[in-house]
């Protein structure tokens, strides 16, 4: 009798135990594929990734003078040069904070990344989509300004991303920049869209290229006819990774580095020779 009662508790509790066991596949968490970049940018514009949660990261990025800008400028070594120096922080899994500081214009961006869908293993997600926007403060004095506004402008970005493969991934990324103040013959806000990729020739380094073009037209500038704003961006480089350092090393006609300033103001043609050489530097803190 006592054998009957264990077989009866035993086959009454069977249900549940398969009910939990089914229920515990069935809730198993798809797992996300691996980043498909190293670093938090493709050199000039904000790449896919968003780091985990309580993440520091540290970035210094530096633009040199134009390589045909001057007969005794040593490839724009001699040149004036832009820098950034700047630090992001994870505050999720999923979103991402940060400011930085620029010394062209000085300005001072306040920036936000949120990851919206992030690719799977098995493909069910089969590529991340990420929001990059920013607000910037141009901290010239203020009799540079008629009106406290007129020092702000931002920029919003959609980036869809994938990895194709452990050497190949590839992003694309419209977005629009918009400035407070502009000149007559431009206007407030400029669509463009982005072109990004990695292709890894080693464990550790890659080769990088970023193309963006602008899509919203302006009009040619009367007092300098010969310049051009709608010029698209190309950045060729090379990057080197660690666990906890990614160094870009890269050819750009941009010298911006914020995006909204390059996107609006860029009047180089890569082109016709009108390029610099720059790098990106990165640190990343794990607490």
């Amino acid at each position: 009798m006592k054998n009957f009662k264990i077989l009866l508790i035993a086959f009454l509790l069977l249900p549940l135990f398969v009910f939990s066991q089914k229920k515990s596949k069935d809730t198993i968490k798809e797992k996300l594929q691996r980043p498909a970049f190293e670093g938090s940018t493709i050199i000039d514009n904000p790449s896919n990734v968003v780091y985990n949660k309580n993440t520091l990261e540290i970035n210094i990025s530096h633009r040199f003078g134009l390589i045909n800008g001057g007969e005794n400028d040593l490839a724009g070594f001699w040149a004036p040069s832009n820098i950034q120096i700047g630090a992001s922080y994870a505050i999720h899994d999923r979103v991402t904070v940060g400011f930085s500081t620029t010394k062209f214009d000085r300005l001072q961006e306040y920036s936000l990344k949120g990851a919206l869908l992030r690719q799977t293993r098995s493909n069910k997600v089969p590529l991340s989509i990420t929001y990059y926007g920013n607000f910037t403060v141009n901290a010239k004095k203020k009799e540079n300004f008629n009106l406290r506004q007129d020092r702000y402008s931002f920029f919003n970005q959609l980036i869809f991303a994938r990895r194709f493969s452990p050497k190949v991934s590839l992003q694309i990324a419209p977005s629009i920049s918009h400035y407070n103040l502009v000149e007559s013959f431009m206007q407030n806000d400029r669509f463009s869209i982005a072109f990004g990729g990695r292709v890894k020739v080693s464990a550790n380094t890659s080769v990088l290229f970023d193309y963006s073009q602008p899509i919203t037209q302006f009009n040619d500038d009367p007092d300098k006819p010969d310049v051009d704003l709608n010029l698209p961006g190309v950045s060729l480089g090379v990057e080197f990774a660690t666990s906890g350092h990614v160094f870009q090393l890269f050819l750009t006609n941009y010298s911006g580095i914020v995006p909204q300033k390059n996107y609006m103001f860029n009047e180089h043609d890569f082109f016709k020779g009108d390029f610099l050489i720059g790098f990106n530097i990165t640190r990343k803190y794990n607490f």
